[in-house]
C-alpha cells in the first residue's frame, strides 16, 4: 500500500453517489477544494460519528470553498440509507471494487481482533483547486476528524 502524498496530483475518478448518479472529481478541479475521506463501512459506529461531525460543519466547510466526498466500498443503496438515517448533507460515493481506494493508496492489509483482511484504511485527503493533494489527514479520531479538517482549512 503506497499512499499518495502532498504535492501529488489527485487520482481522477468517477463514482456513483448514494442516488446512483455518477460524480467526477474532474468537475470540481479549479472550482472547489475537495475533501475526500475514505471510511470502511456505512452505518458502523466510528463511520457514523465521523460523518455526523462533517455534517455538522458543512457551513464552515462551504465558507472555505470545500466540498466533501465520503468514499467506501458500500453499494449506493446502503449509502442512501446512511444519508437518510443520519441526515447527511454531503455526497457519499460507492467504490465497490475499491479501485479509487487503491489509486489513493488506502486499500490494504488490516488487523482486527487477531484477524487479518484487506480493507480501507481511514485516511482523508484535501485536494486543492489545482487538483493536487494539499494535505493528508492520517492521524485523527473519528469524533474530532471534522475539527482537524477545519483547523487545516483555517491555516491555508
Amino acid at each position: 500500500m503506497k499512499t499518495i502524498t502532498v504535492g501529488e496530483s489527485a487520482p481522477l475518478f468517477s463514482l456513483p453517489d448514494e442516488n446512483n448518479q455518477l460524480v467526477s472529481l474532474a468537475d470540481y478541479i479549479g472550482k472547489k477544494q475537495v475533501l475526500v475521506y475514505f471510511y470502511p463501512k456505512a452505518m458502523t459506529p466510528g463511520c457514523t460519528v465521523q460523518a455526523q461531525g462533517l455534517r455538522d460543519v458543512q457551513k464552515q466547510l462551504a465558507e472555505h470553498n470545500t466540498v466533501v466526498f465520503g468514499i467506501s466500498p458500500d453499494e449506493p443503496k446502503r449509502l442512501l440509507k446512511f444519508c437518510q438515517r443520519d441526515e447527511l448533507n454531503f455526497t457519499l460515493l460507492s467504490d465497490v471494487d475499491h479501485k479509487v481506494a487503491d489509486d489513493f493508496g488506502v486499500w490494504g492489509l488490516k488487523k482486527f481482533m487477531g484477524r487479518e483482511y484487506d480493507g480501507i484504511h481511514r485516511l482523508s485527503f484535501l485536494i486543492g483547486l489545482d487538483g493536487k493533494i494539499s494535505h493528508v489527514f492520517n492521524k485523527f479520531k473519528t469524533k474530532t476528524h471534522h475539527e482537524v479538517v477545519l483547523e487545516v482549512l483555517k491555516s491555508i
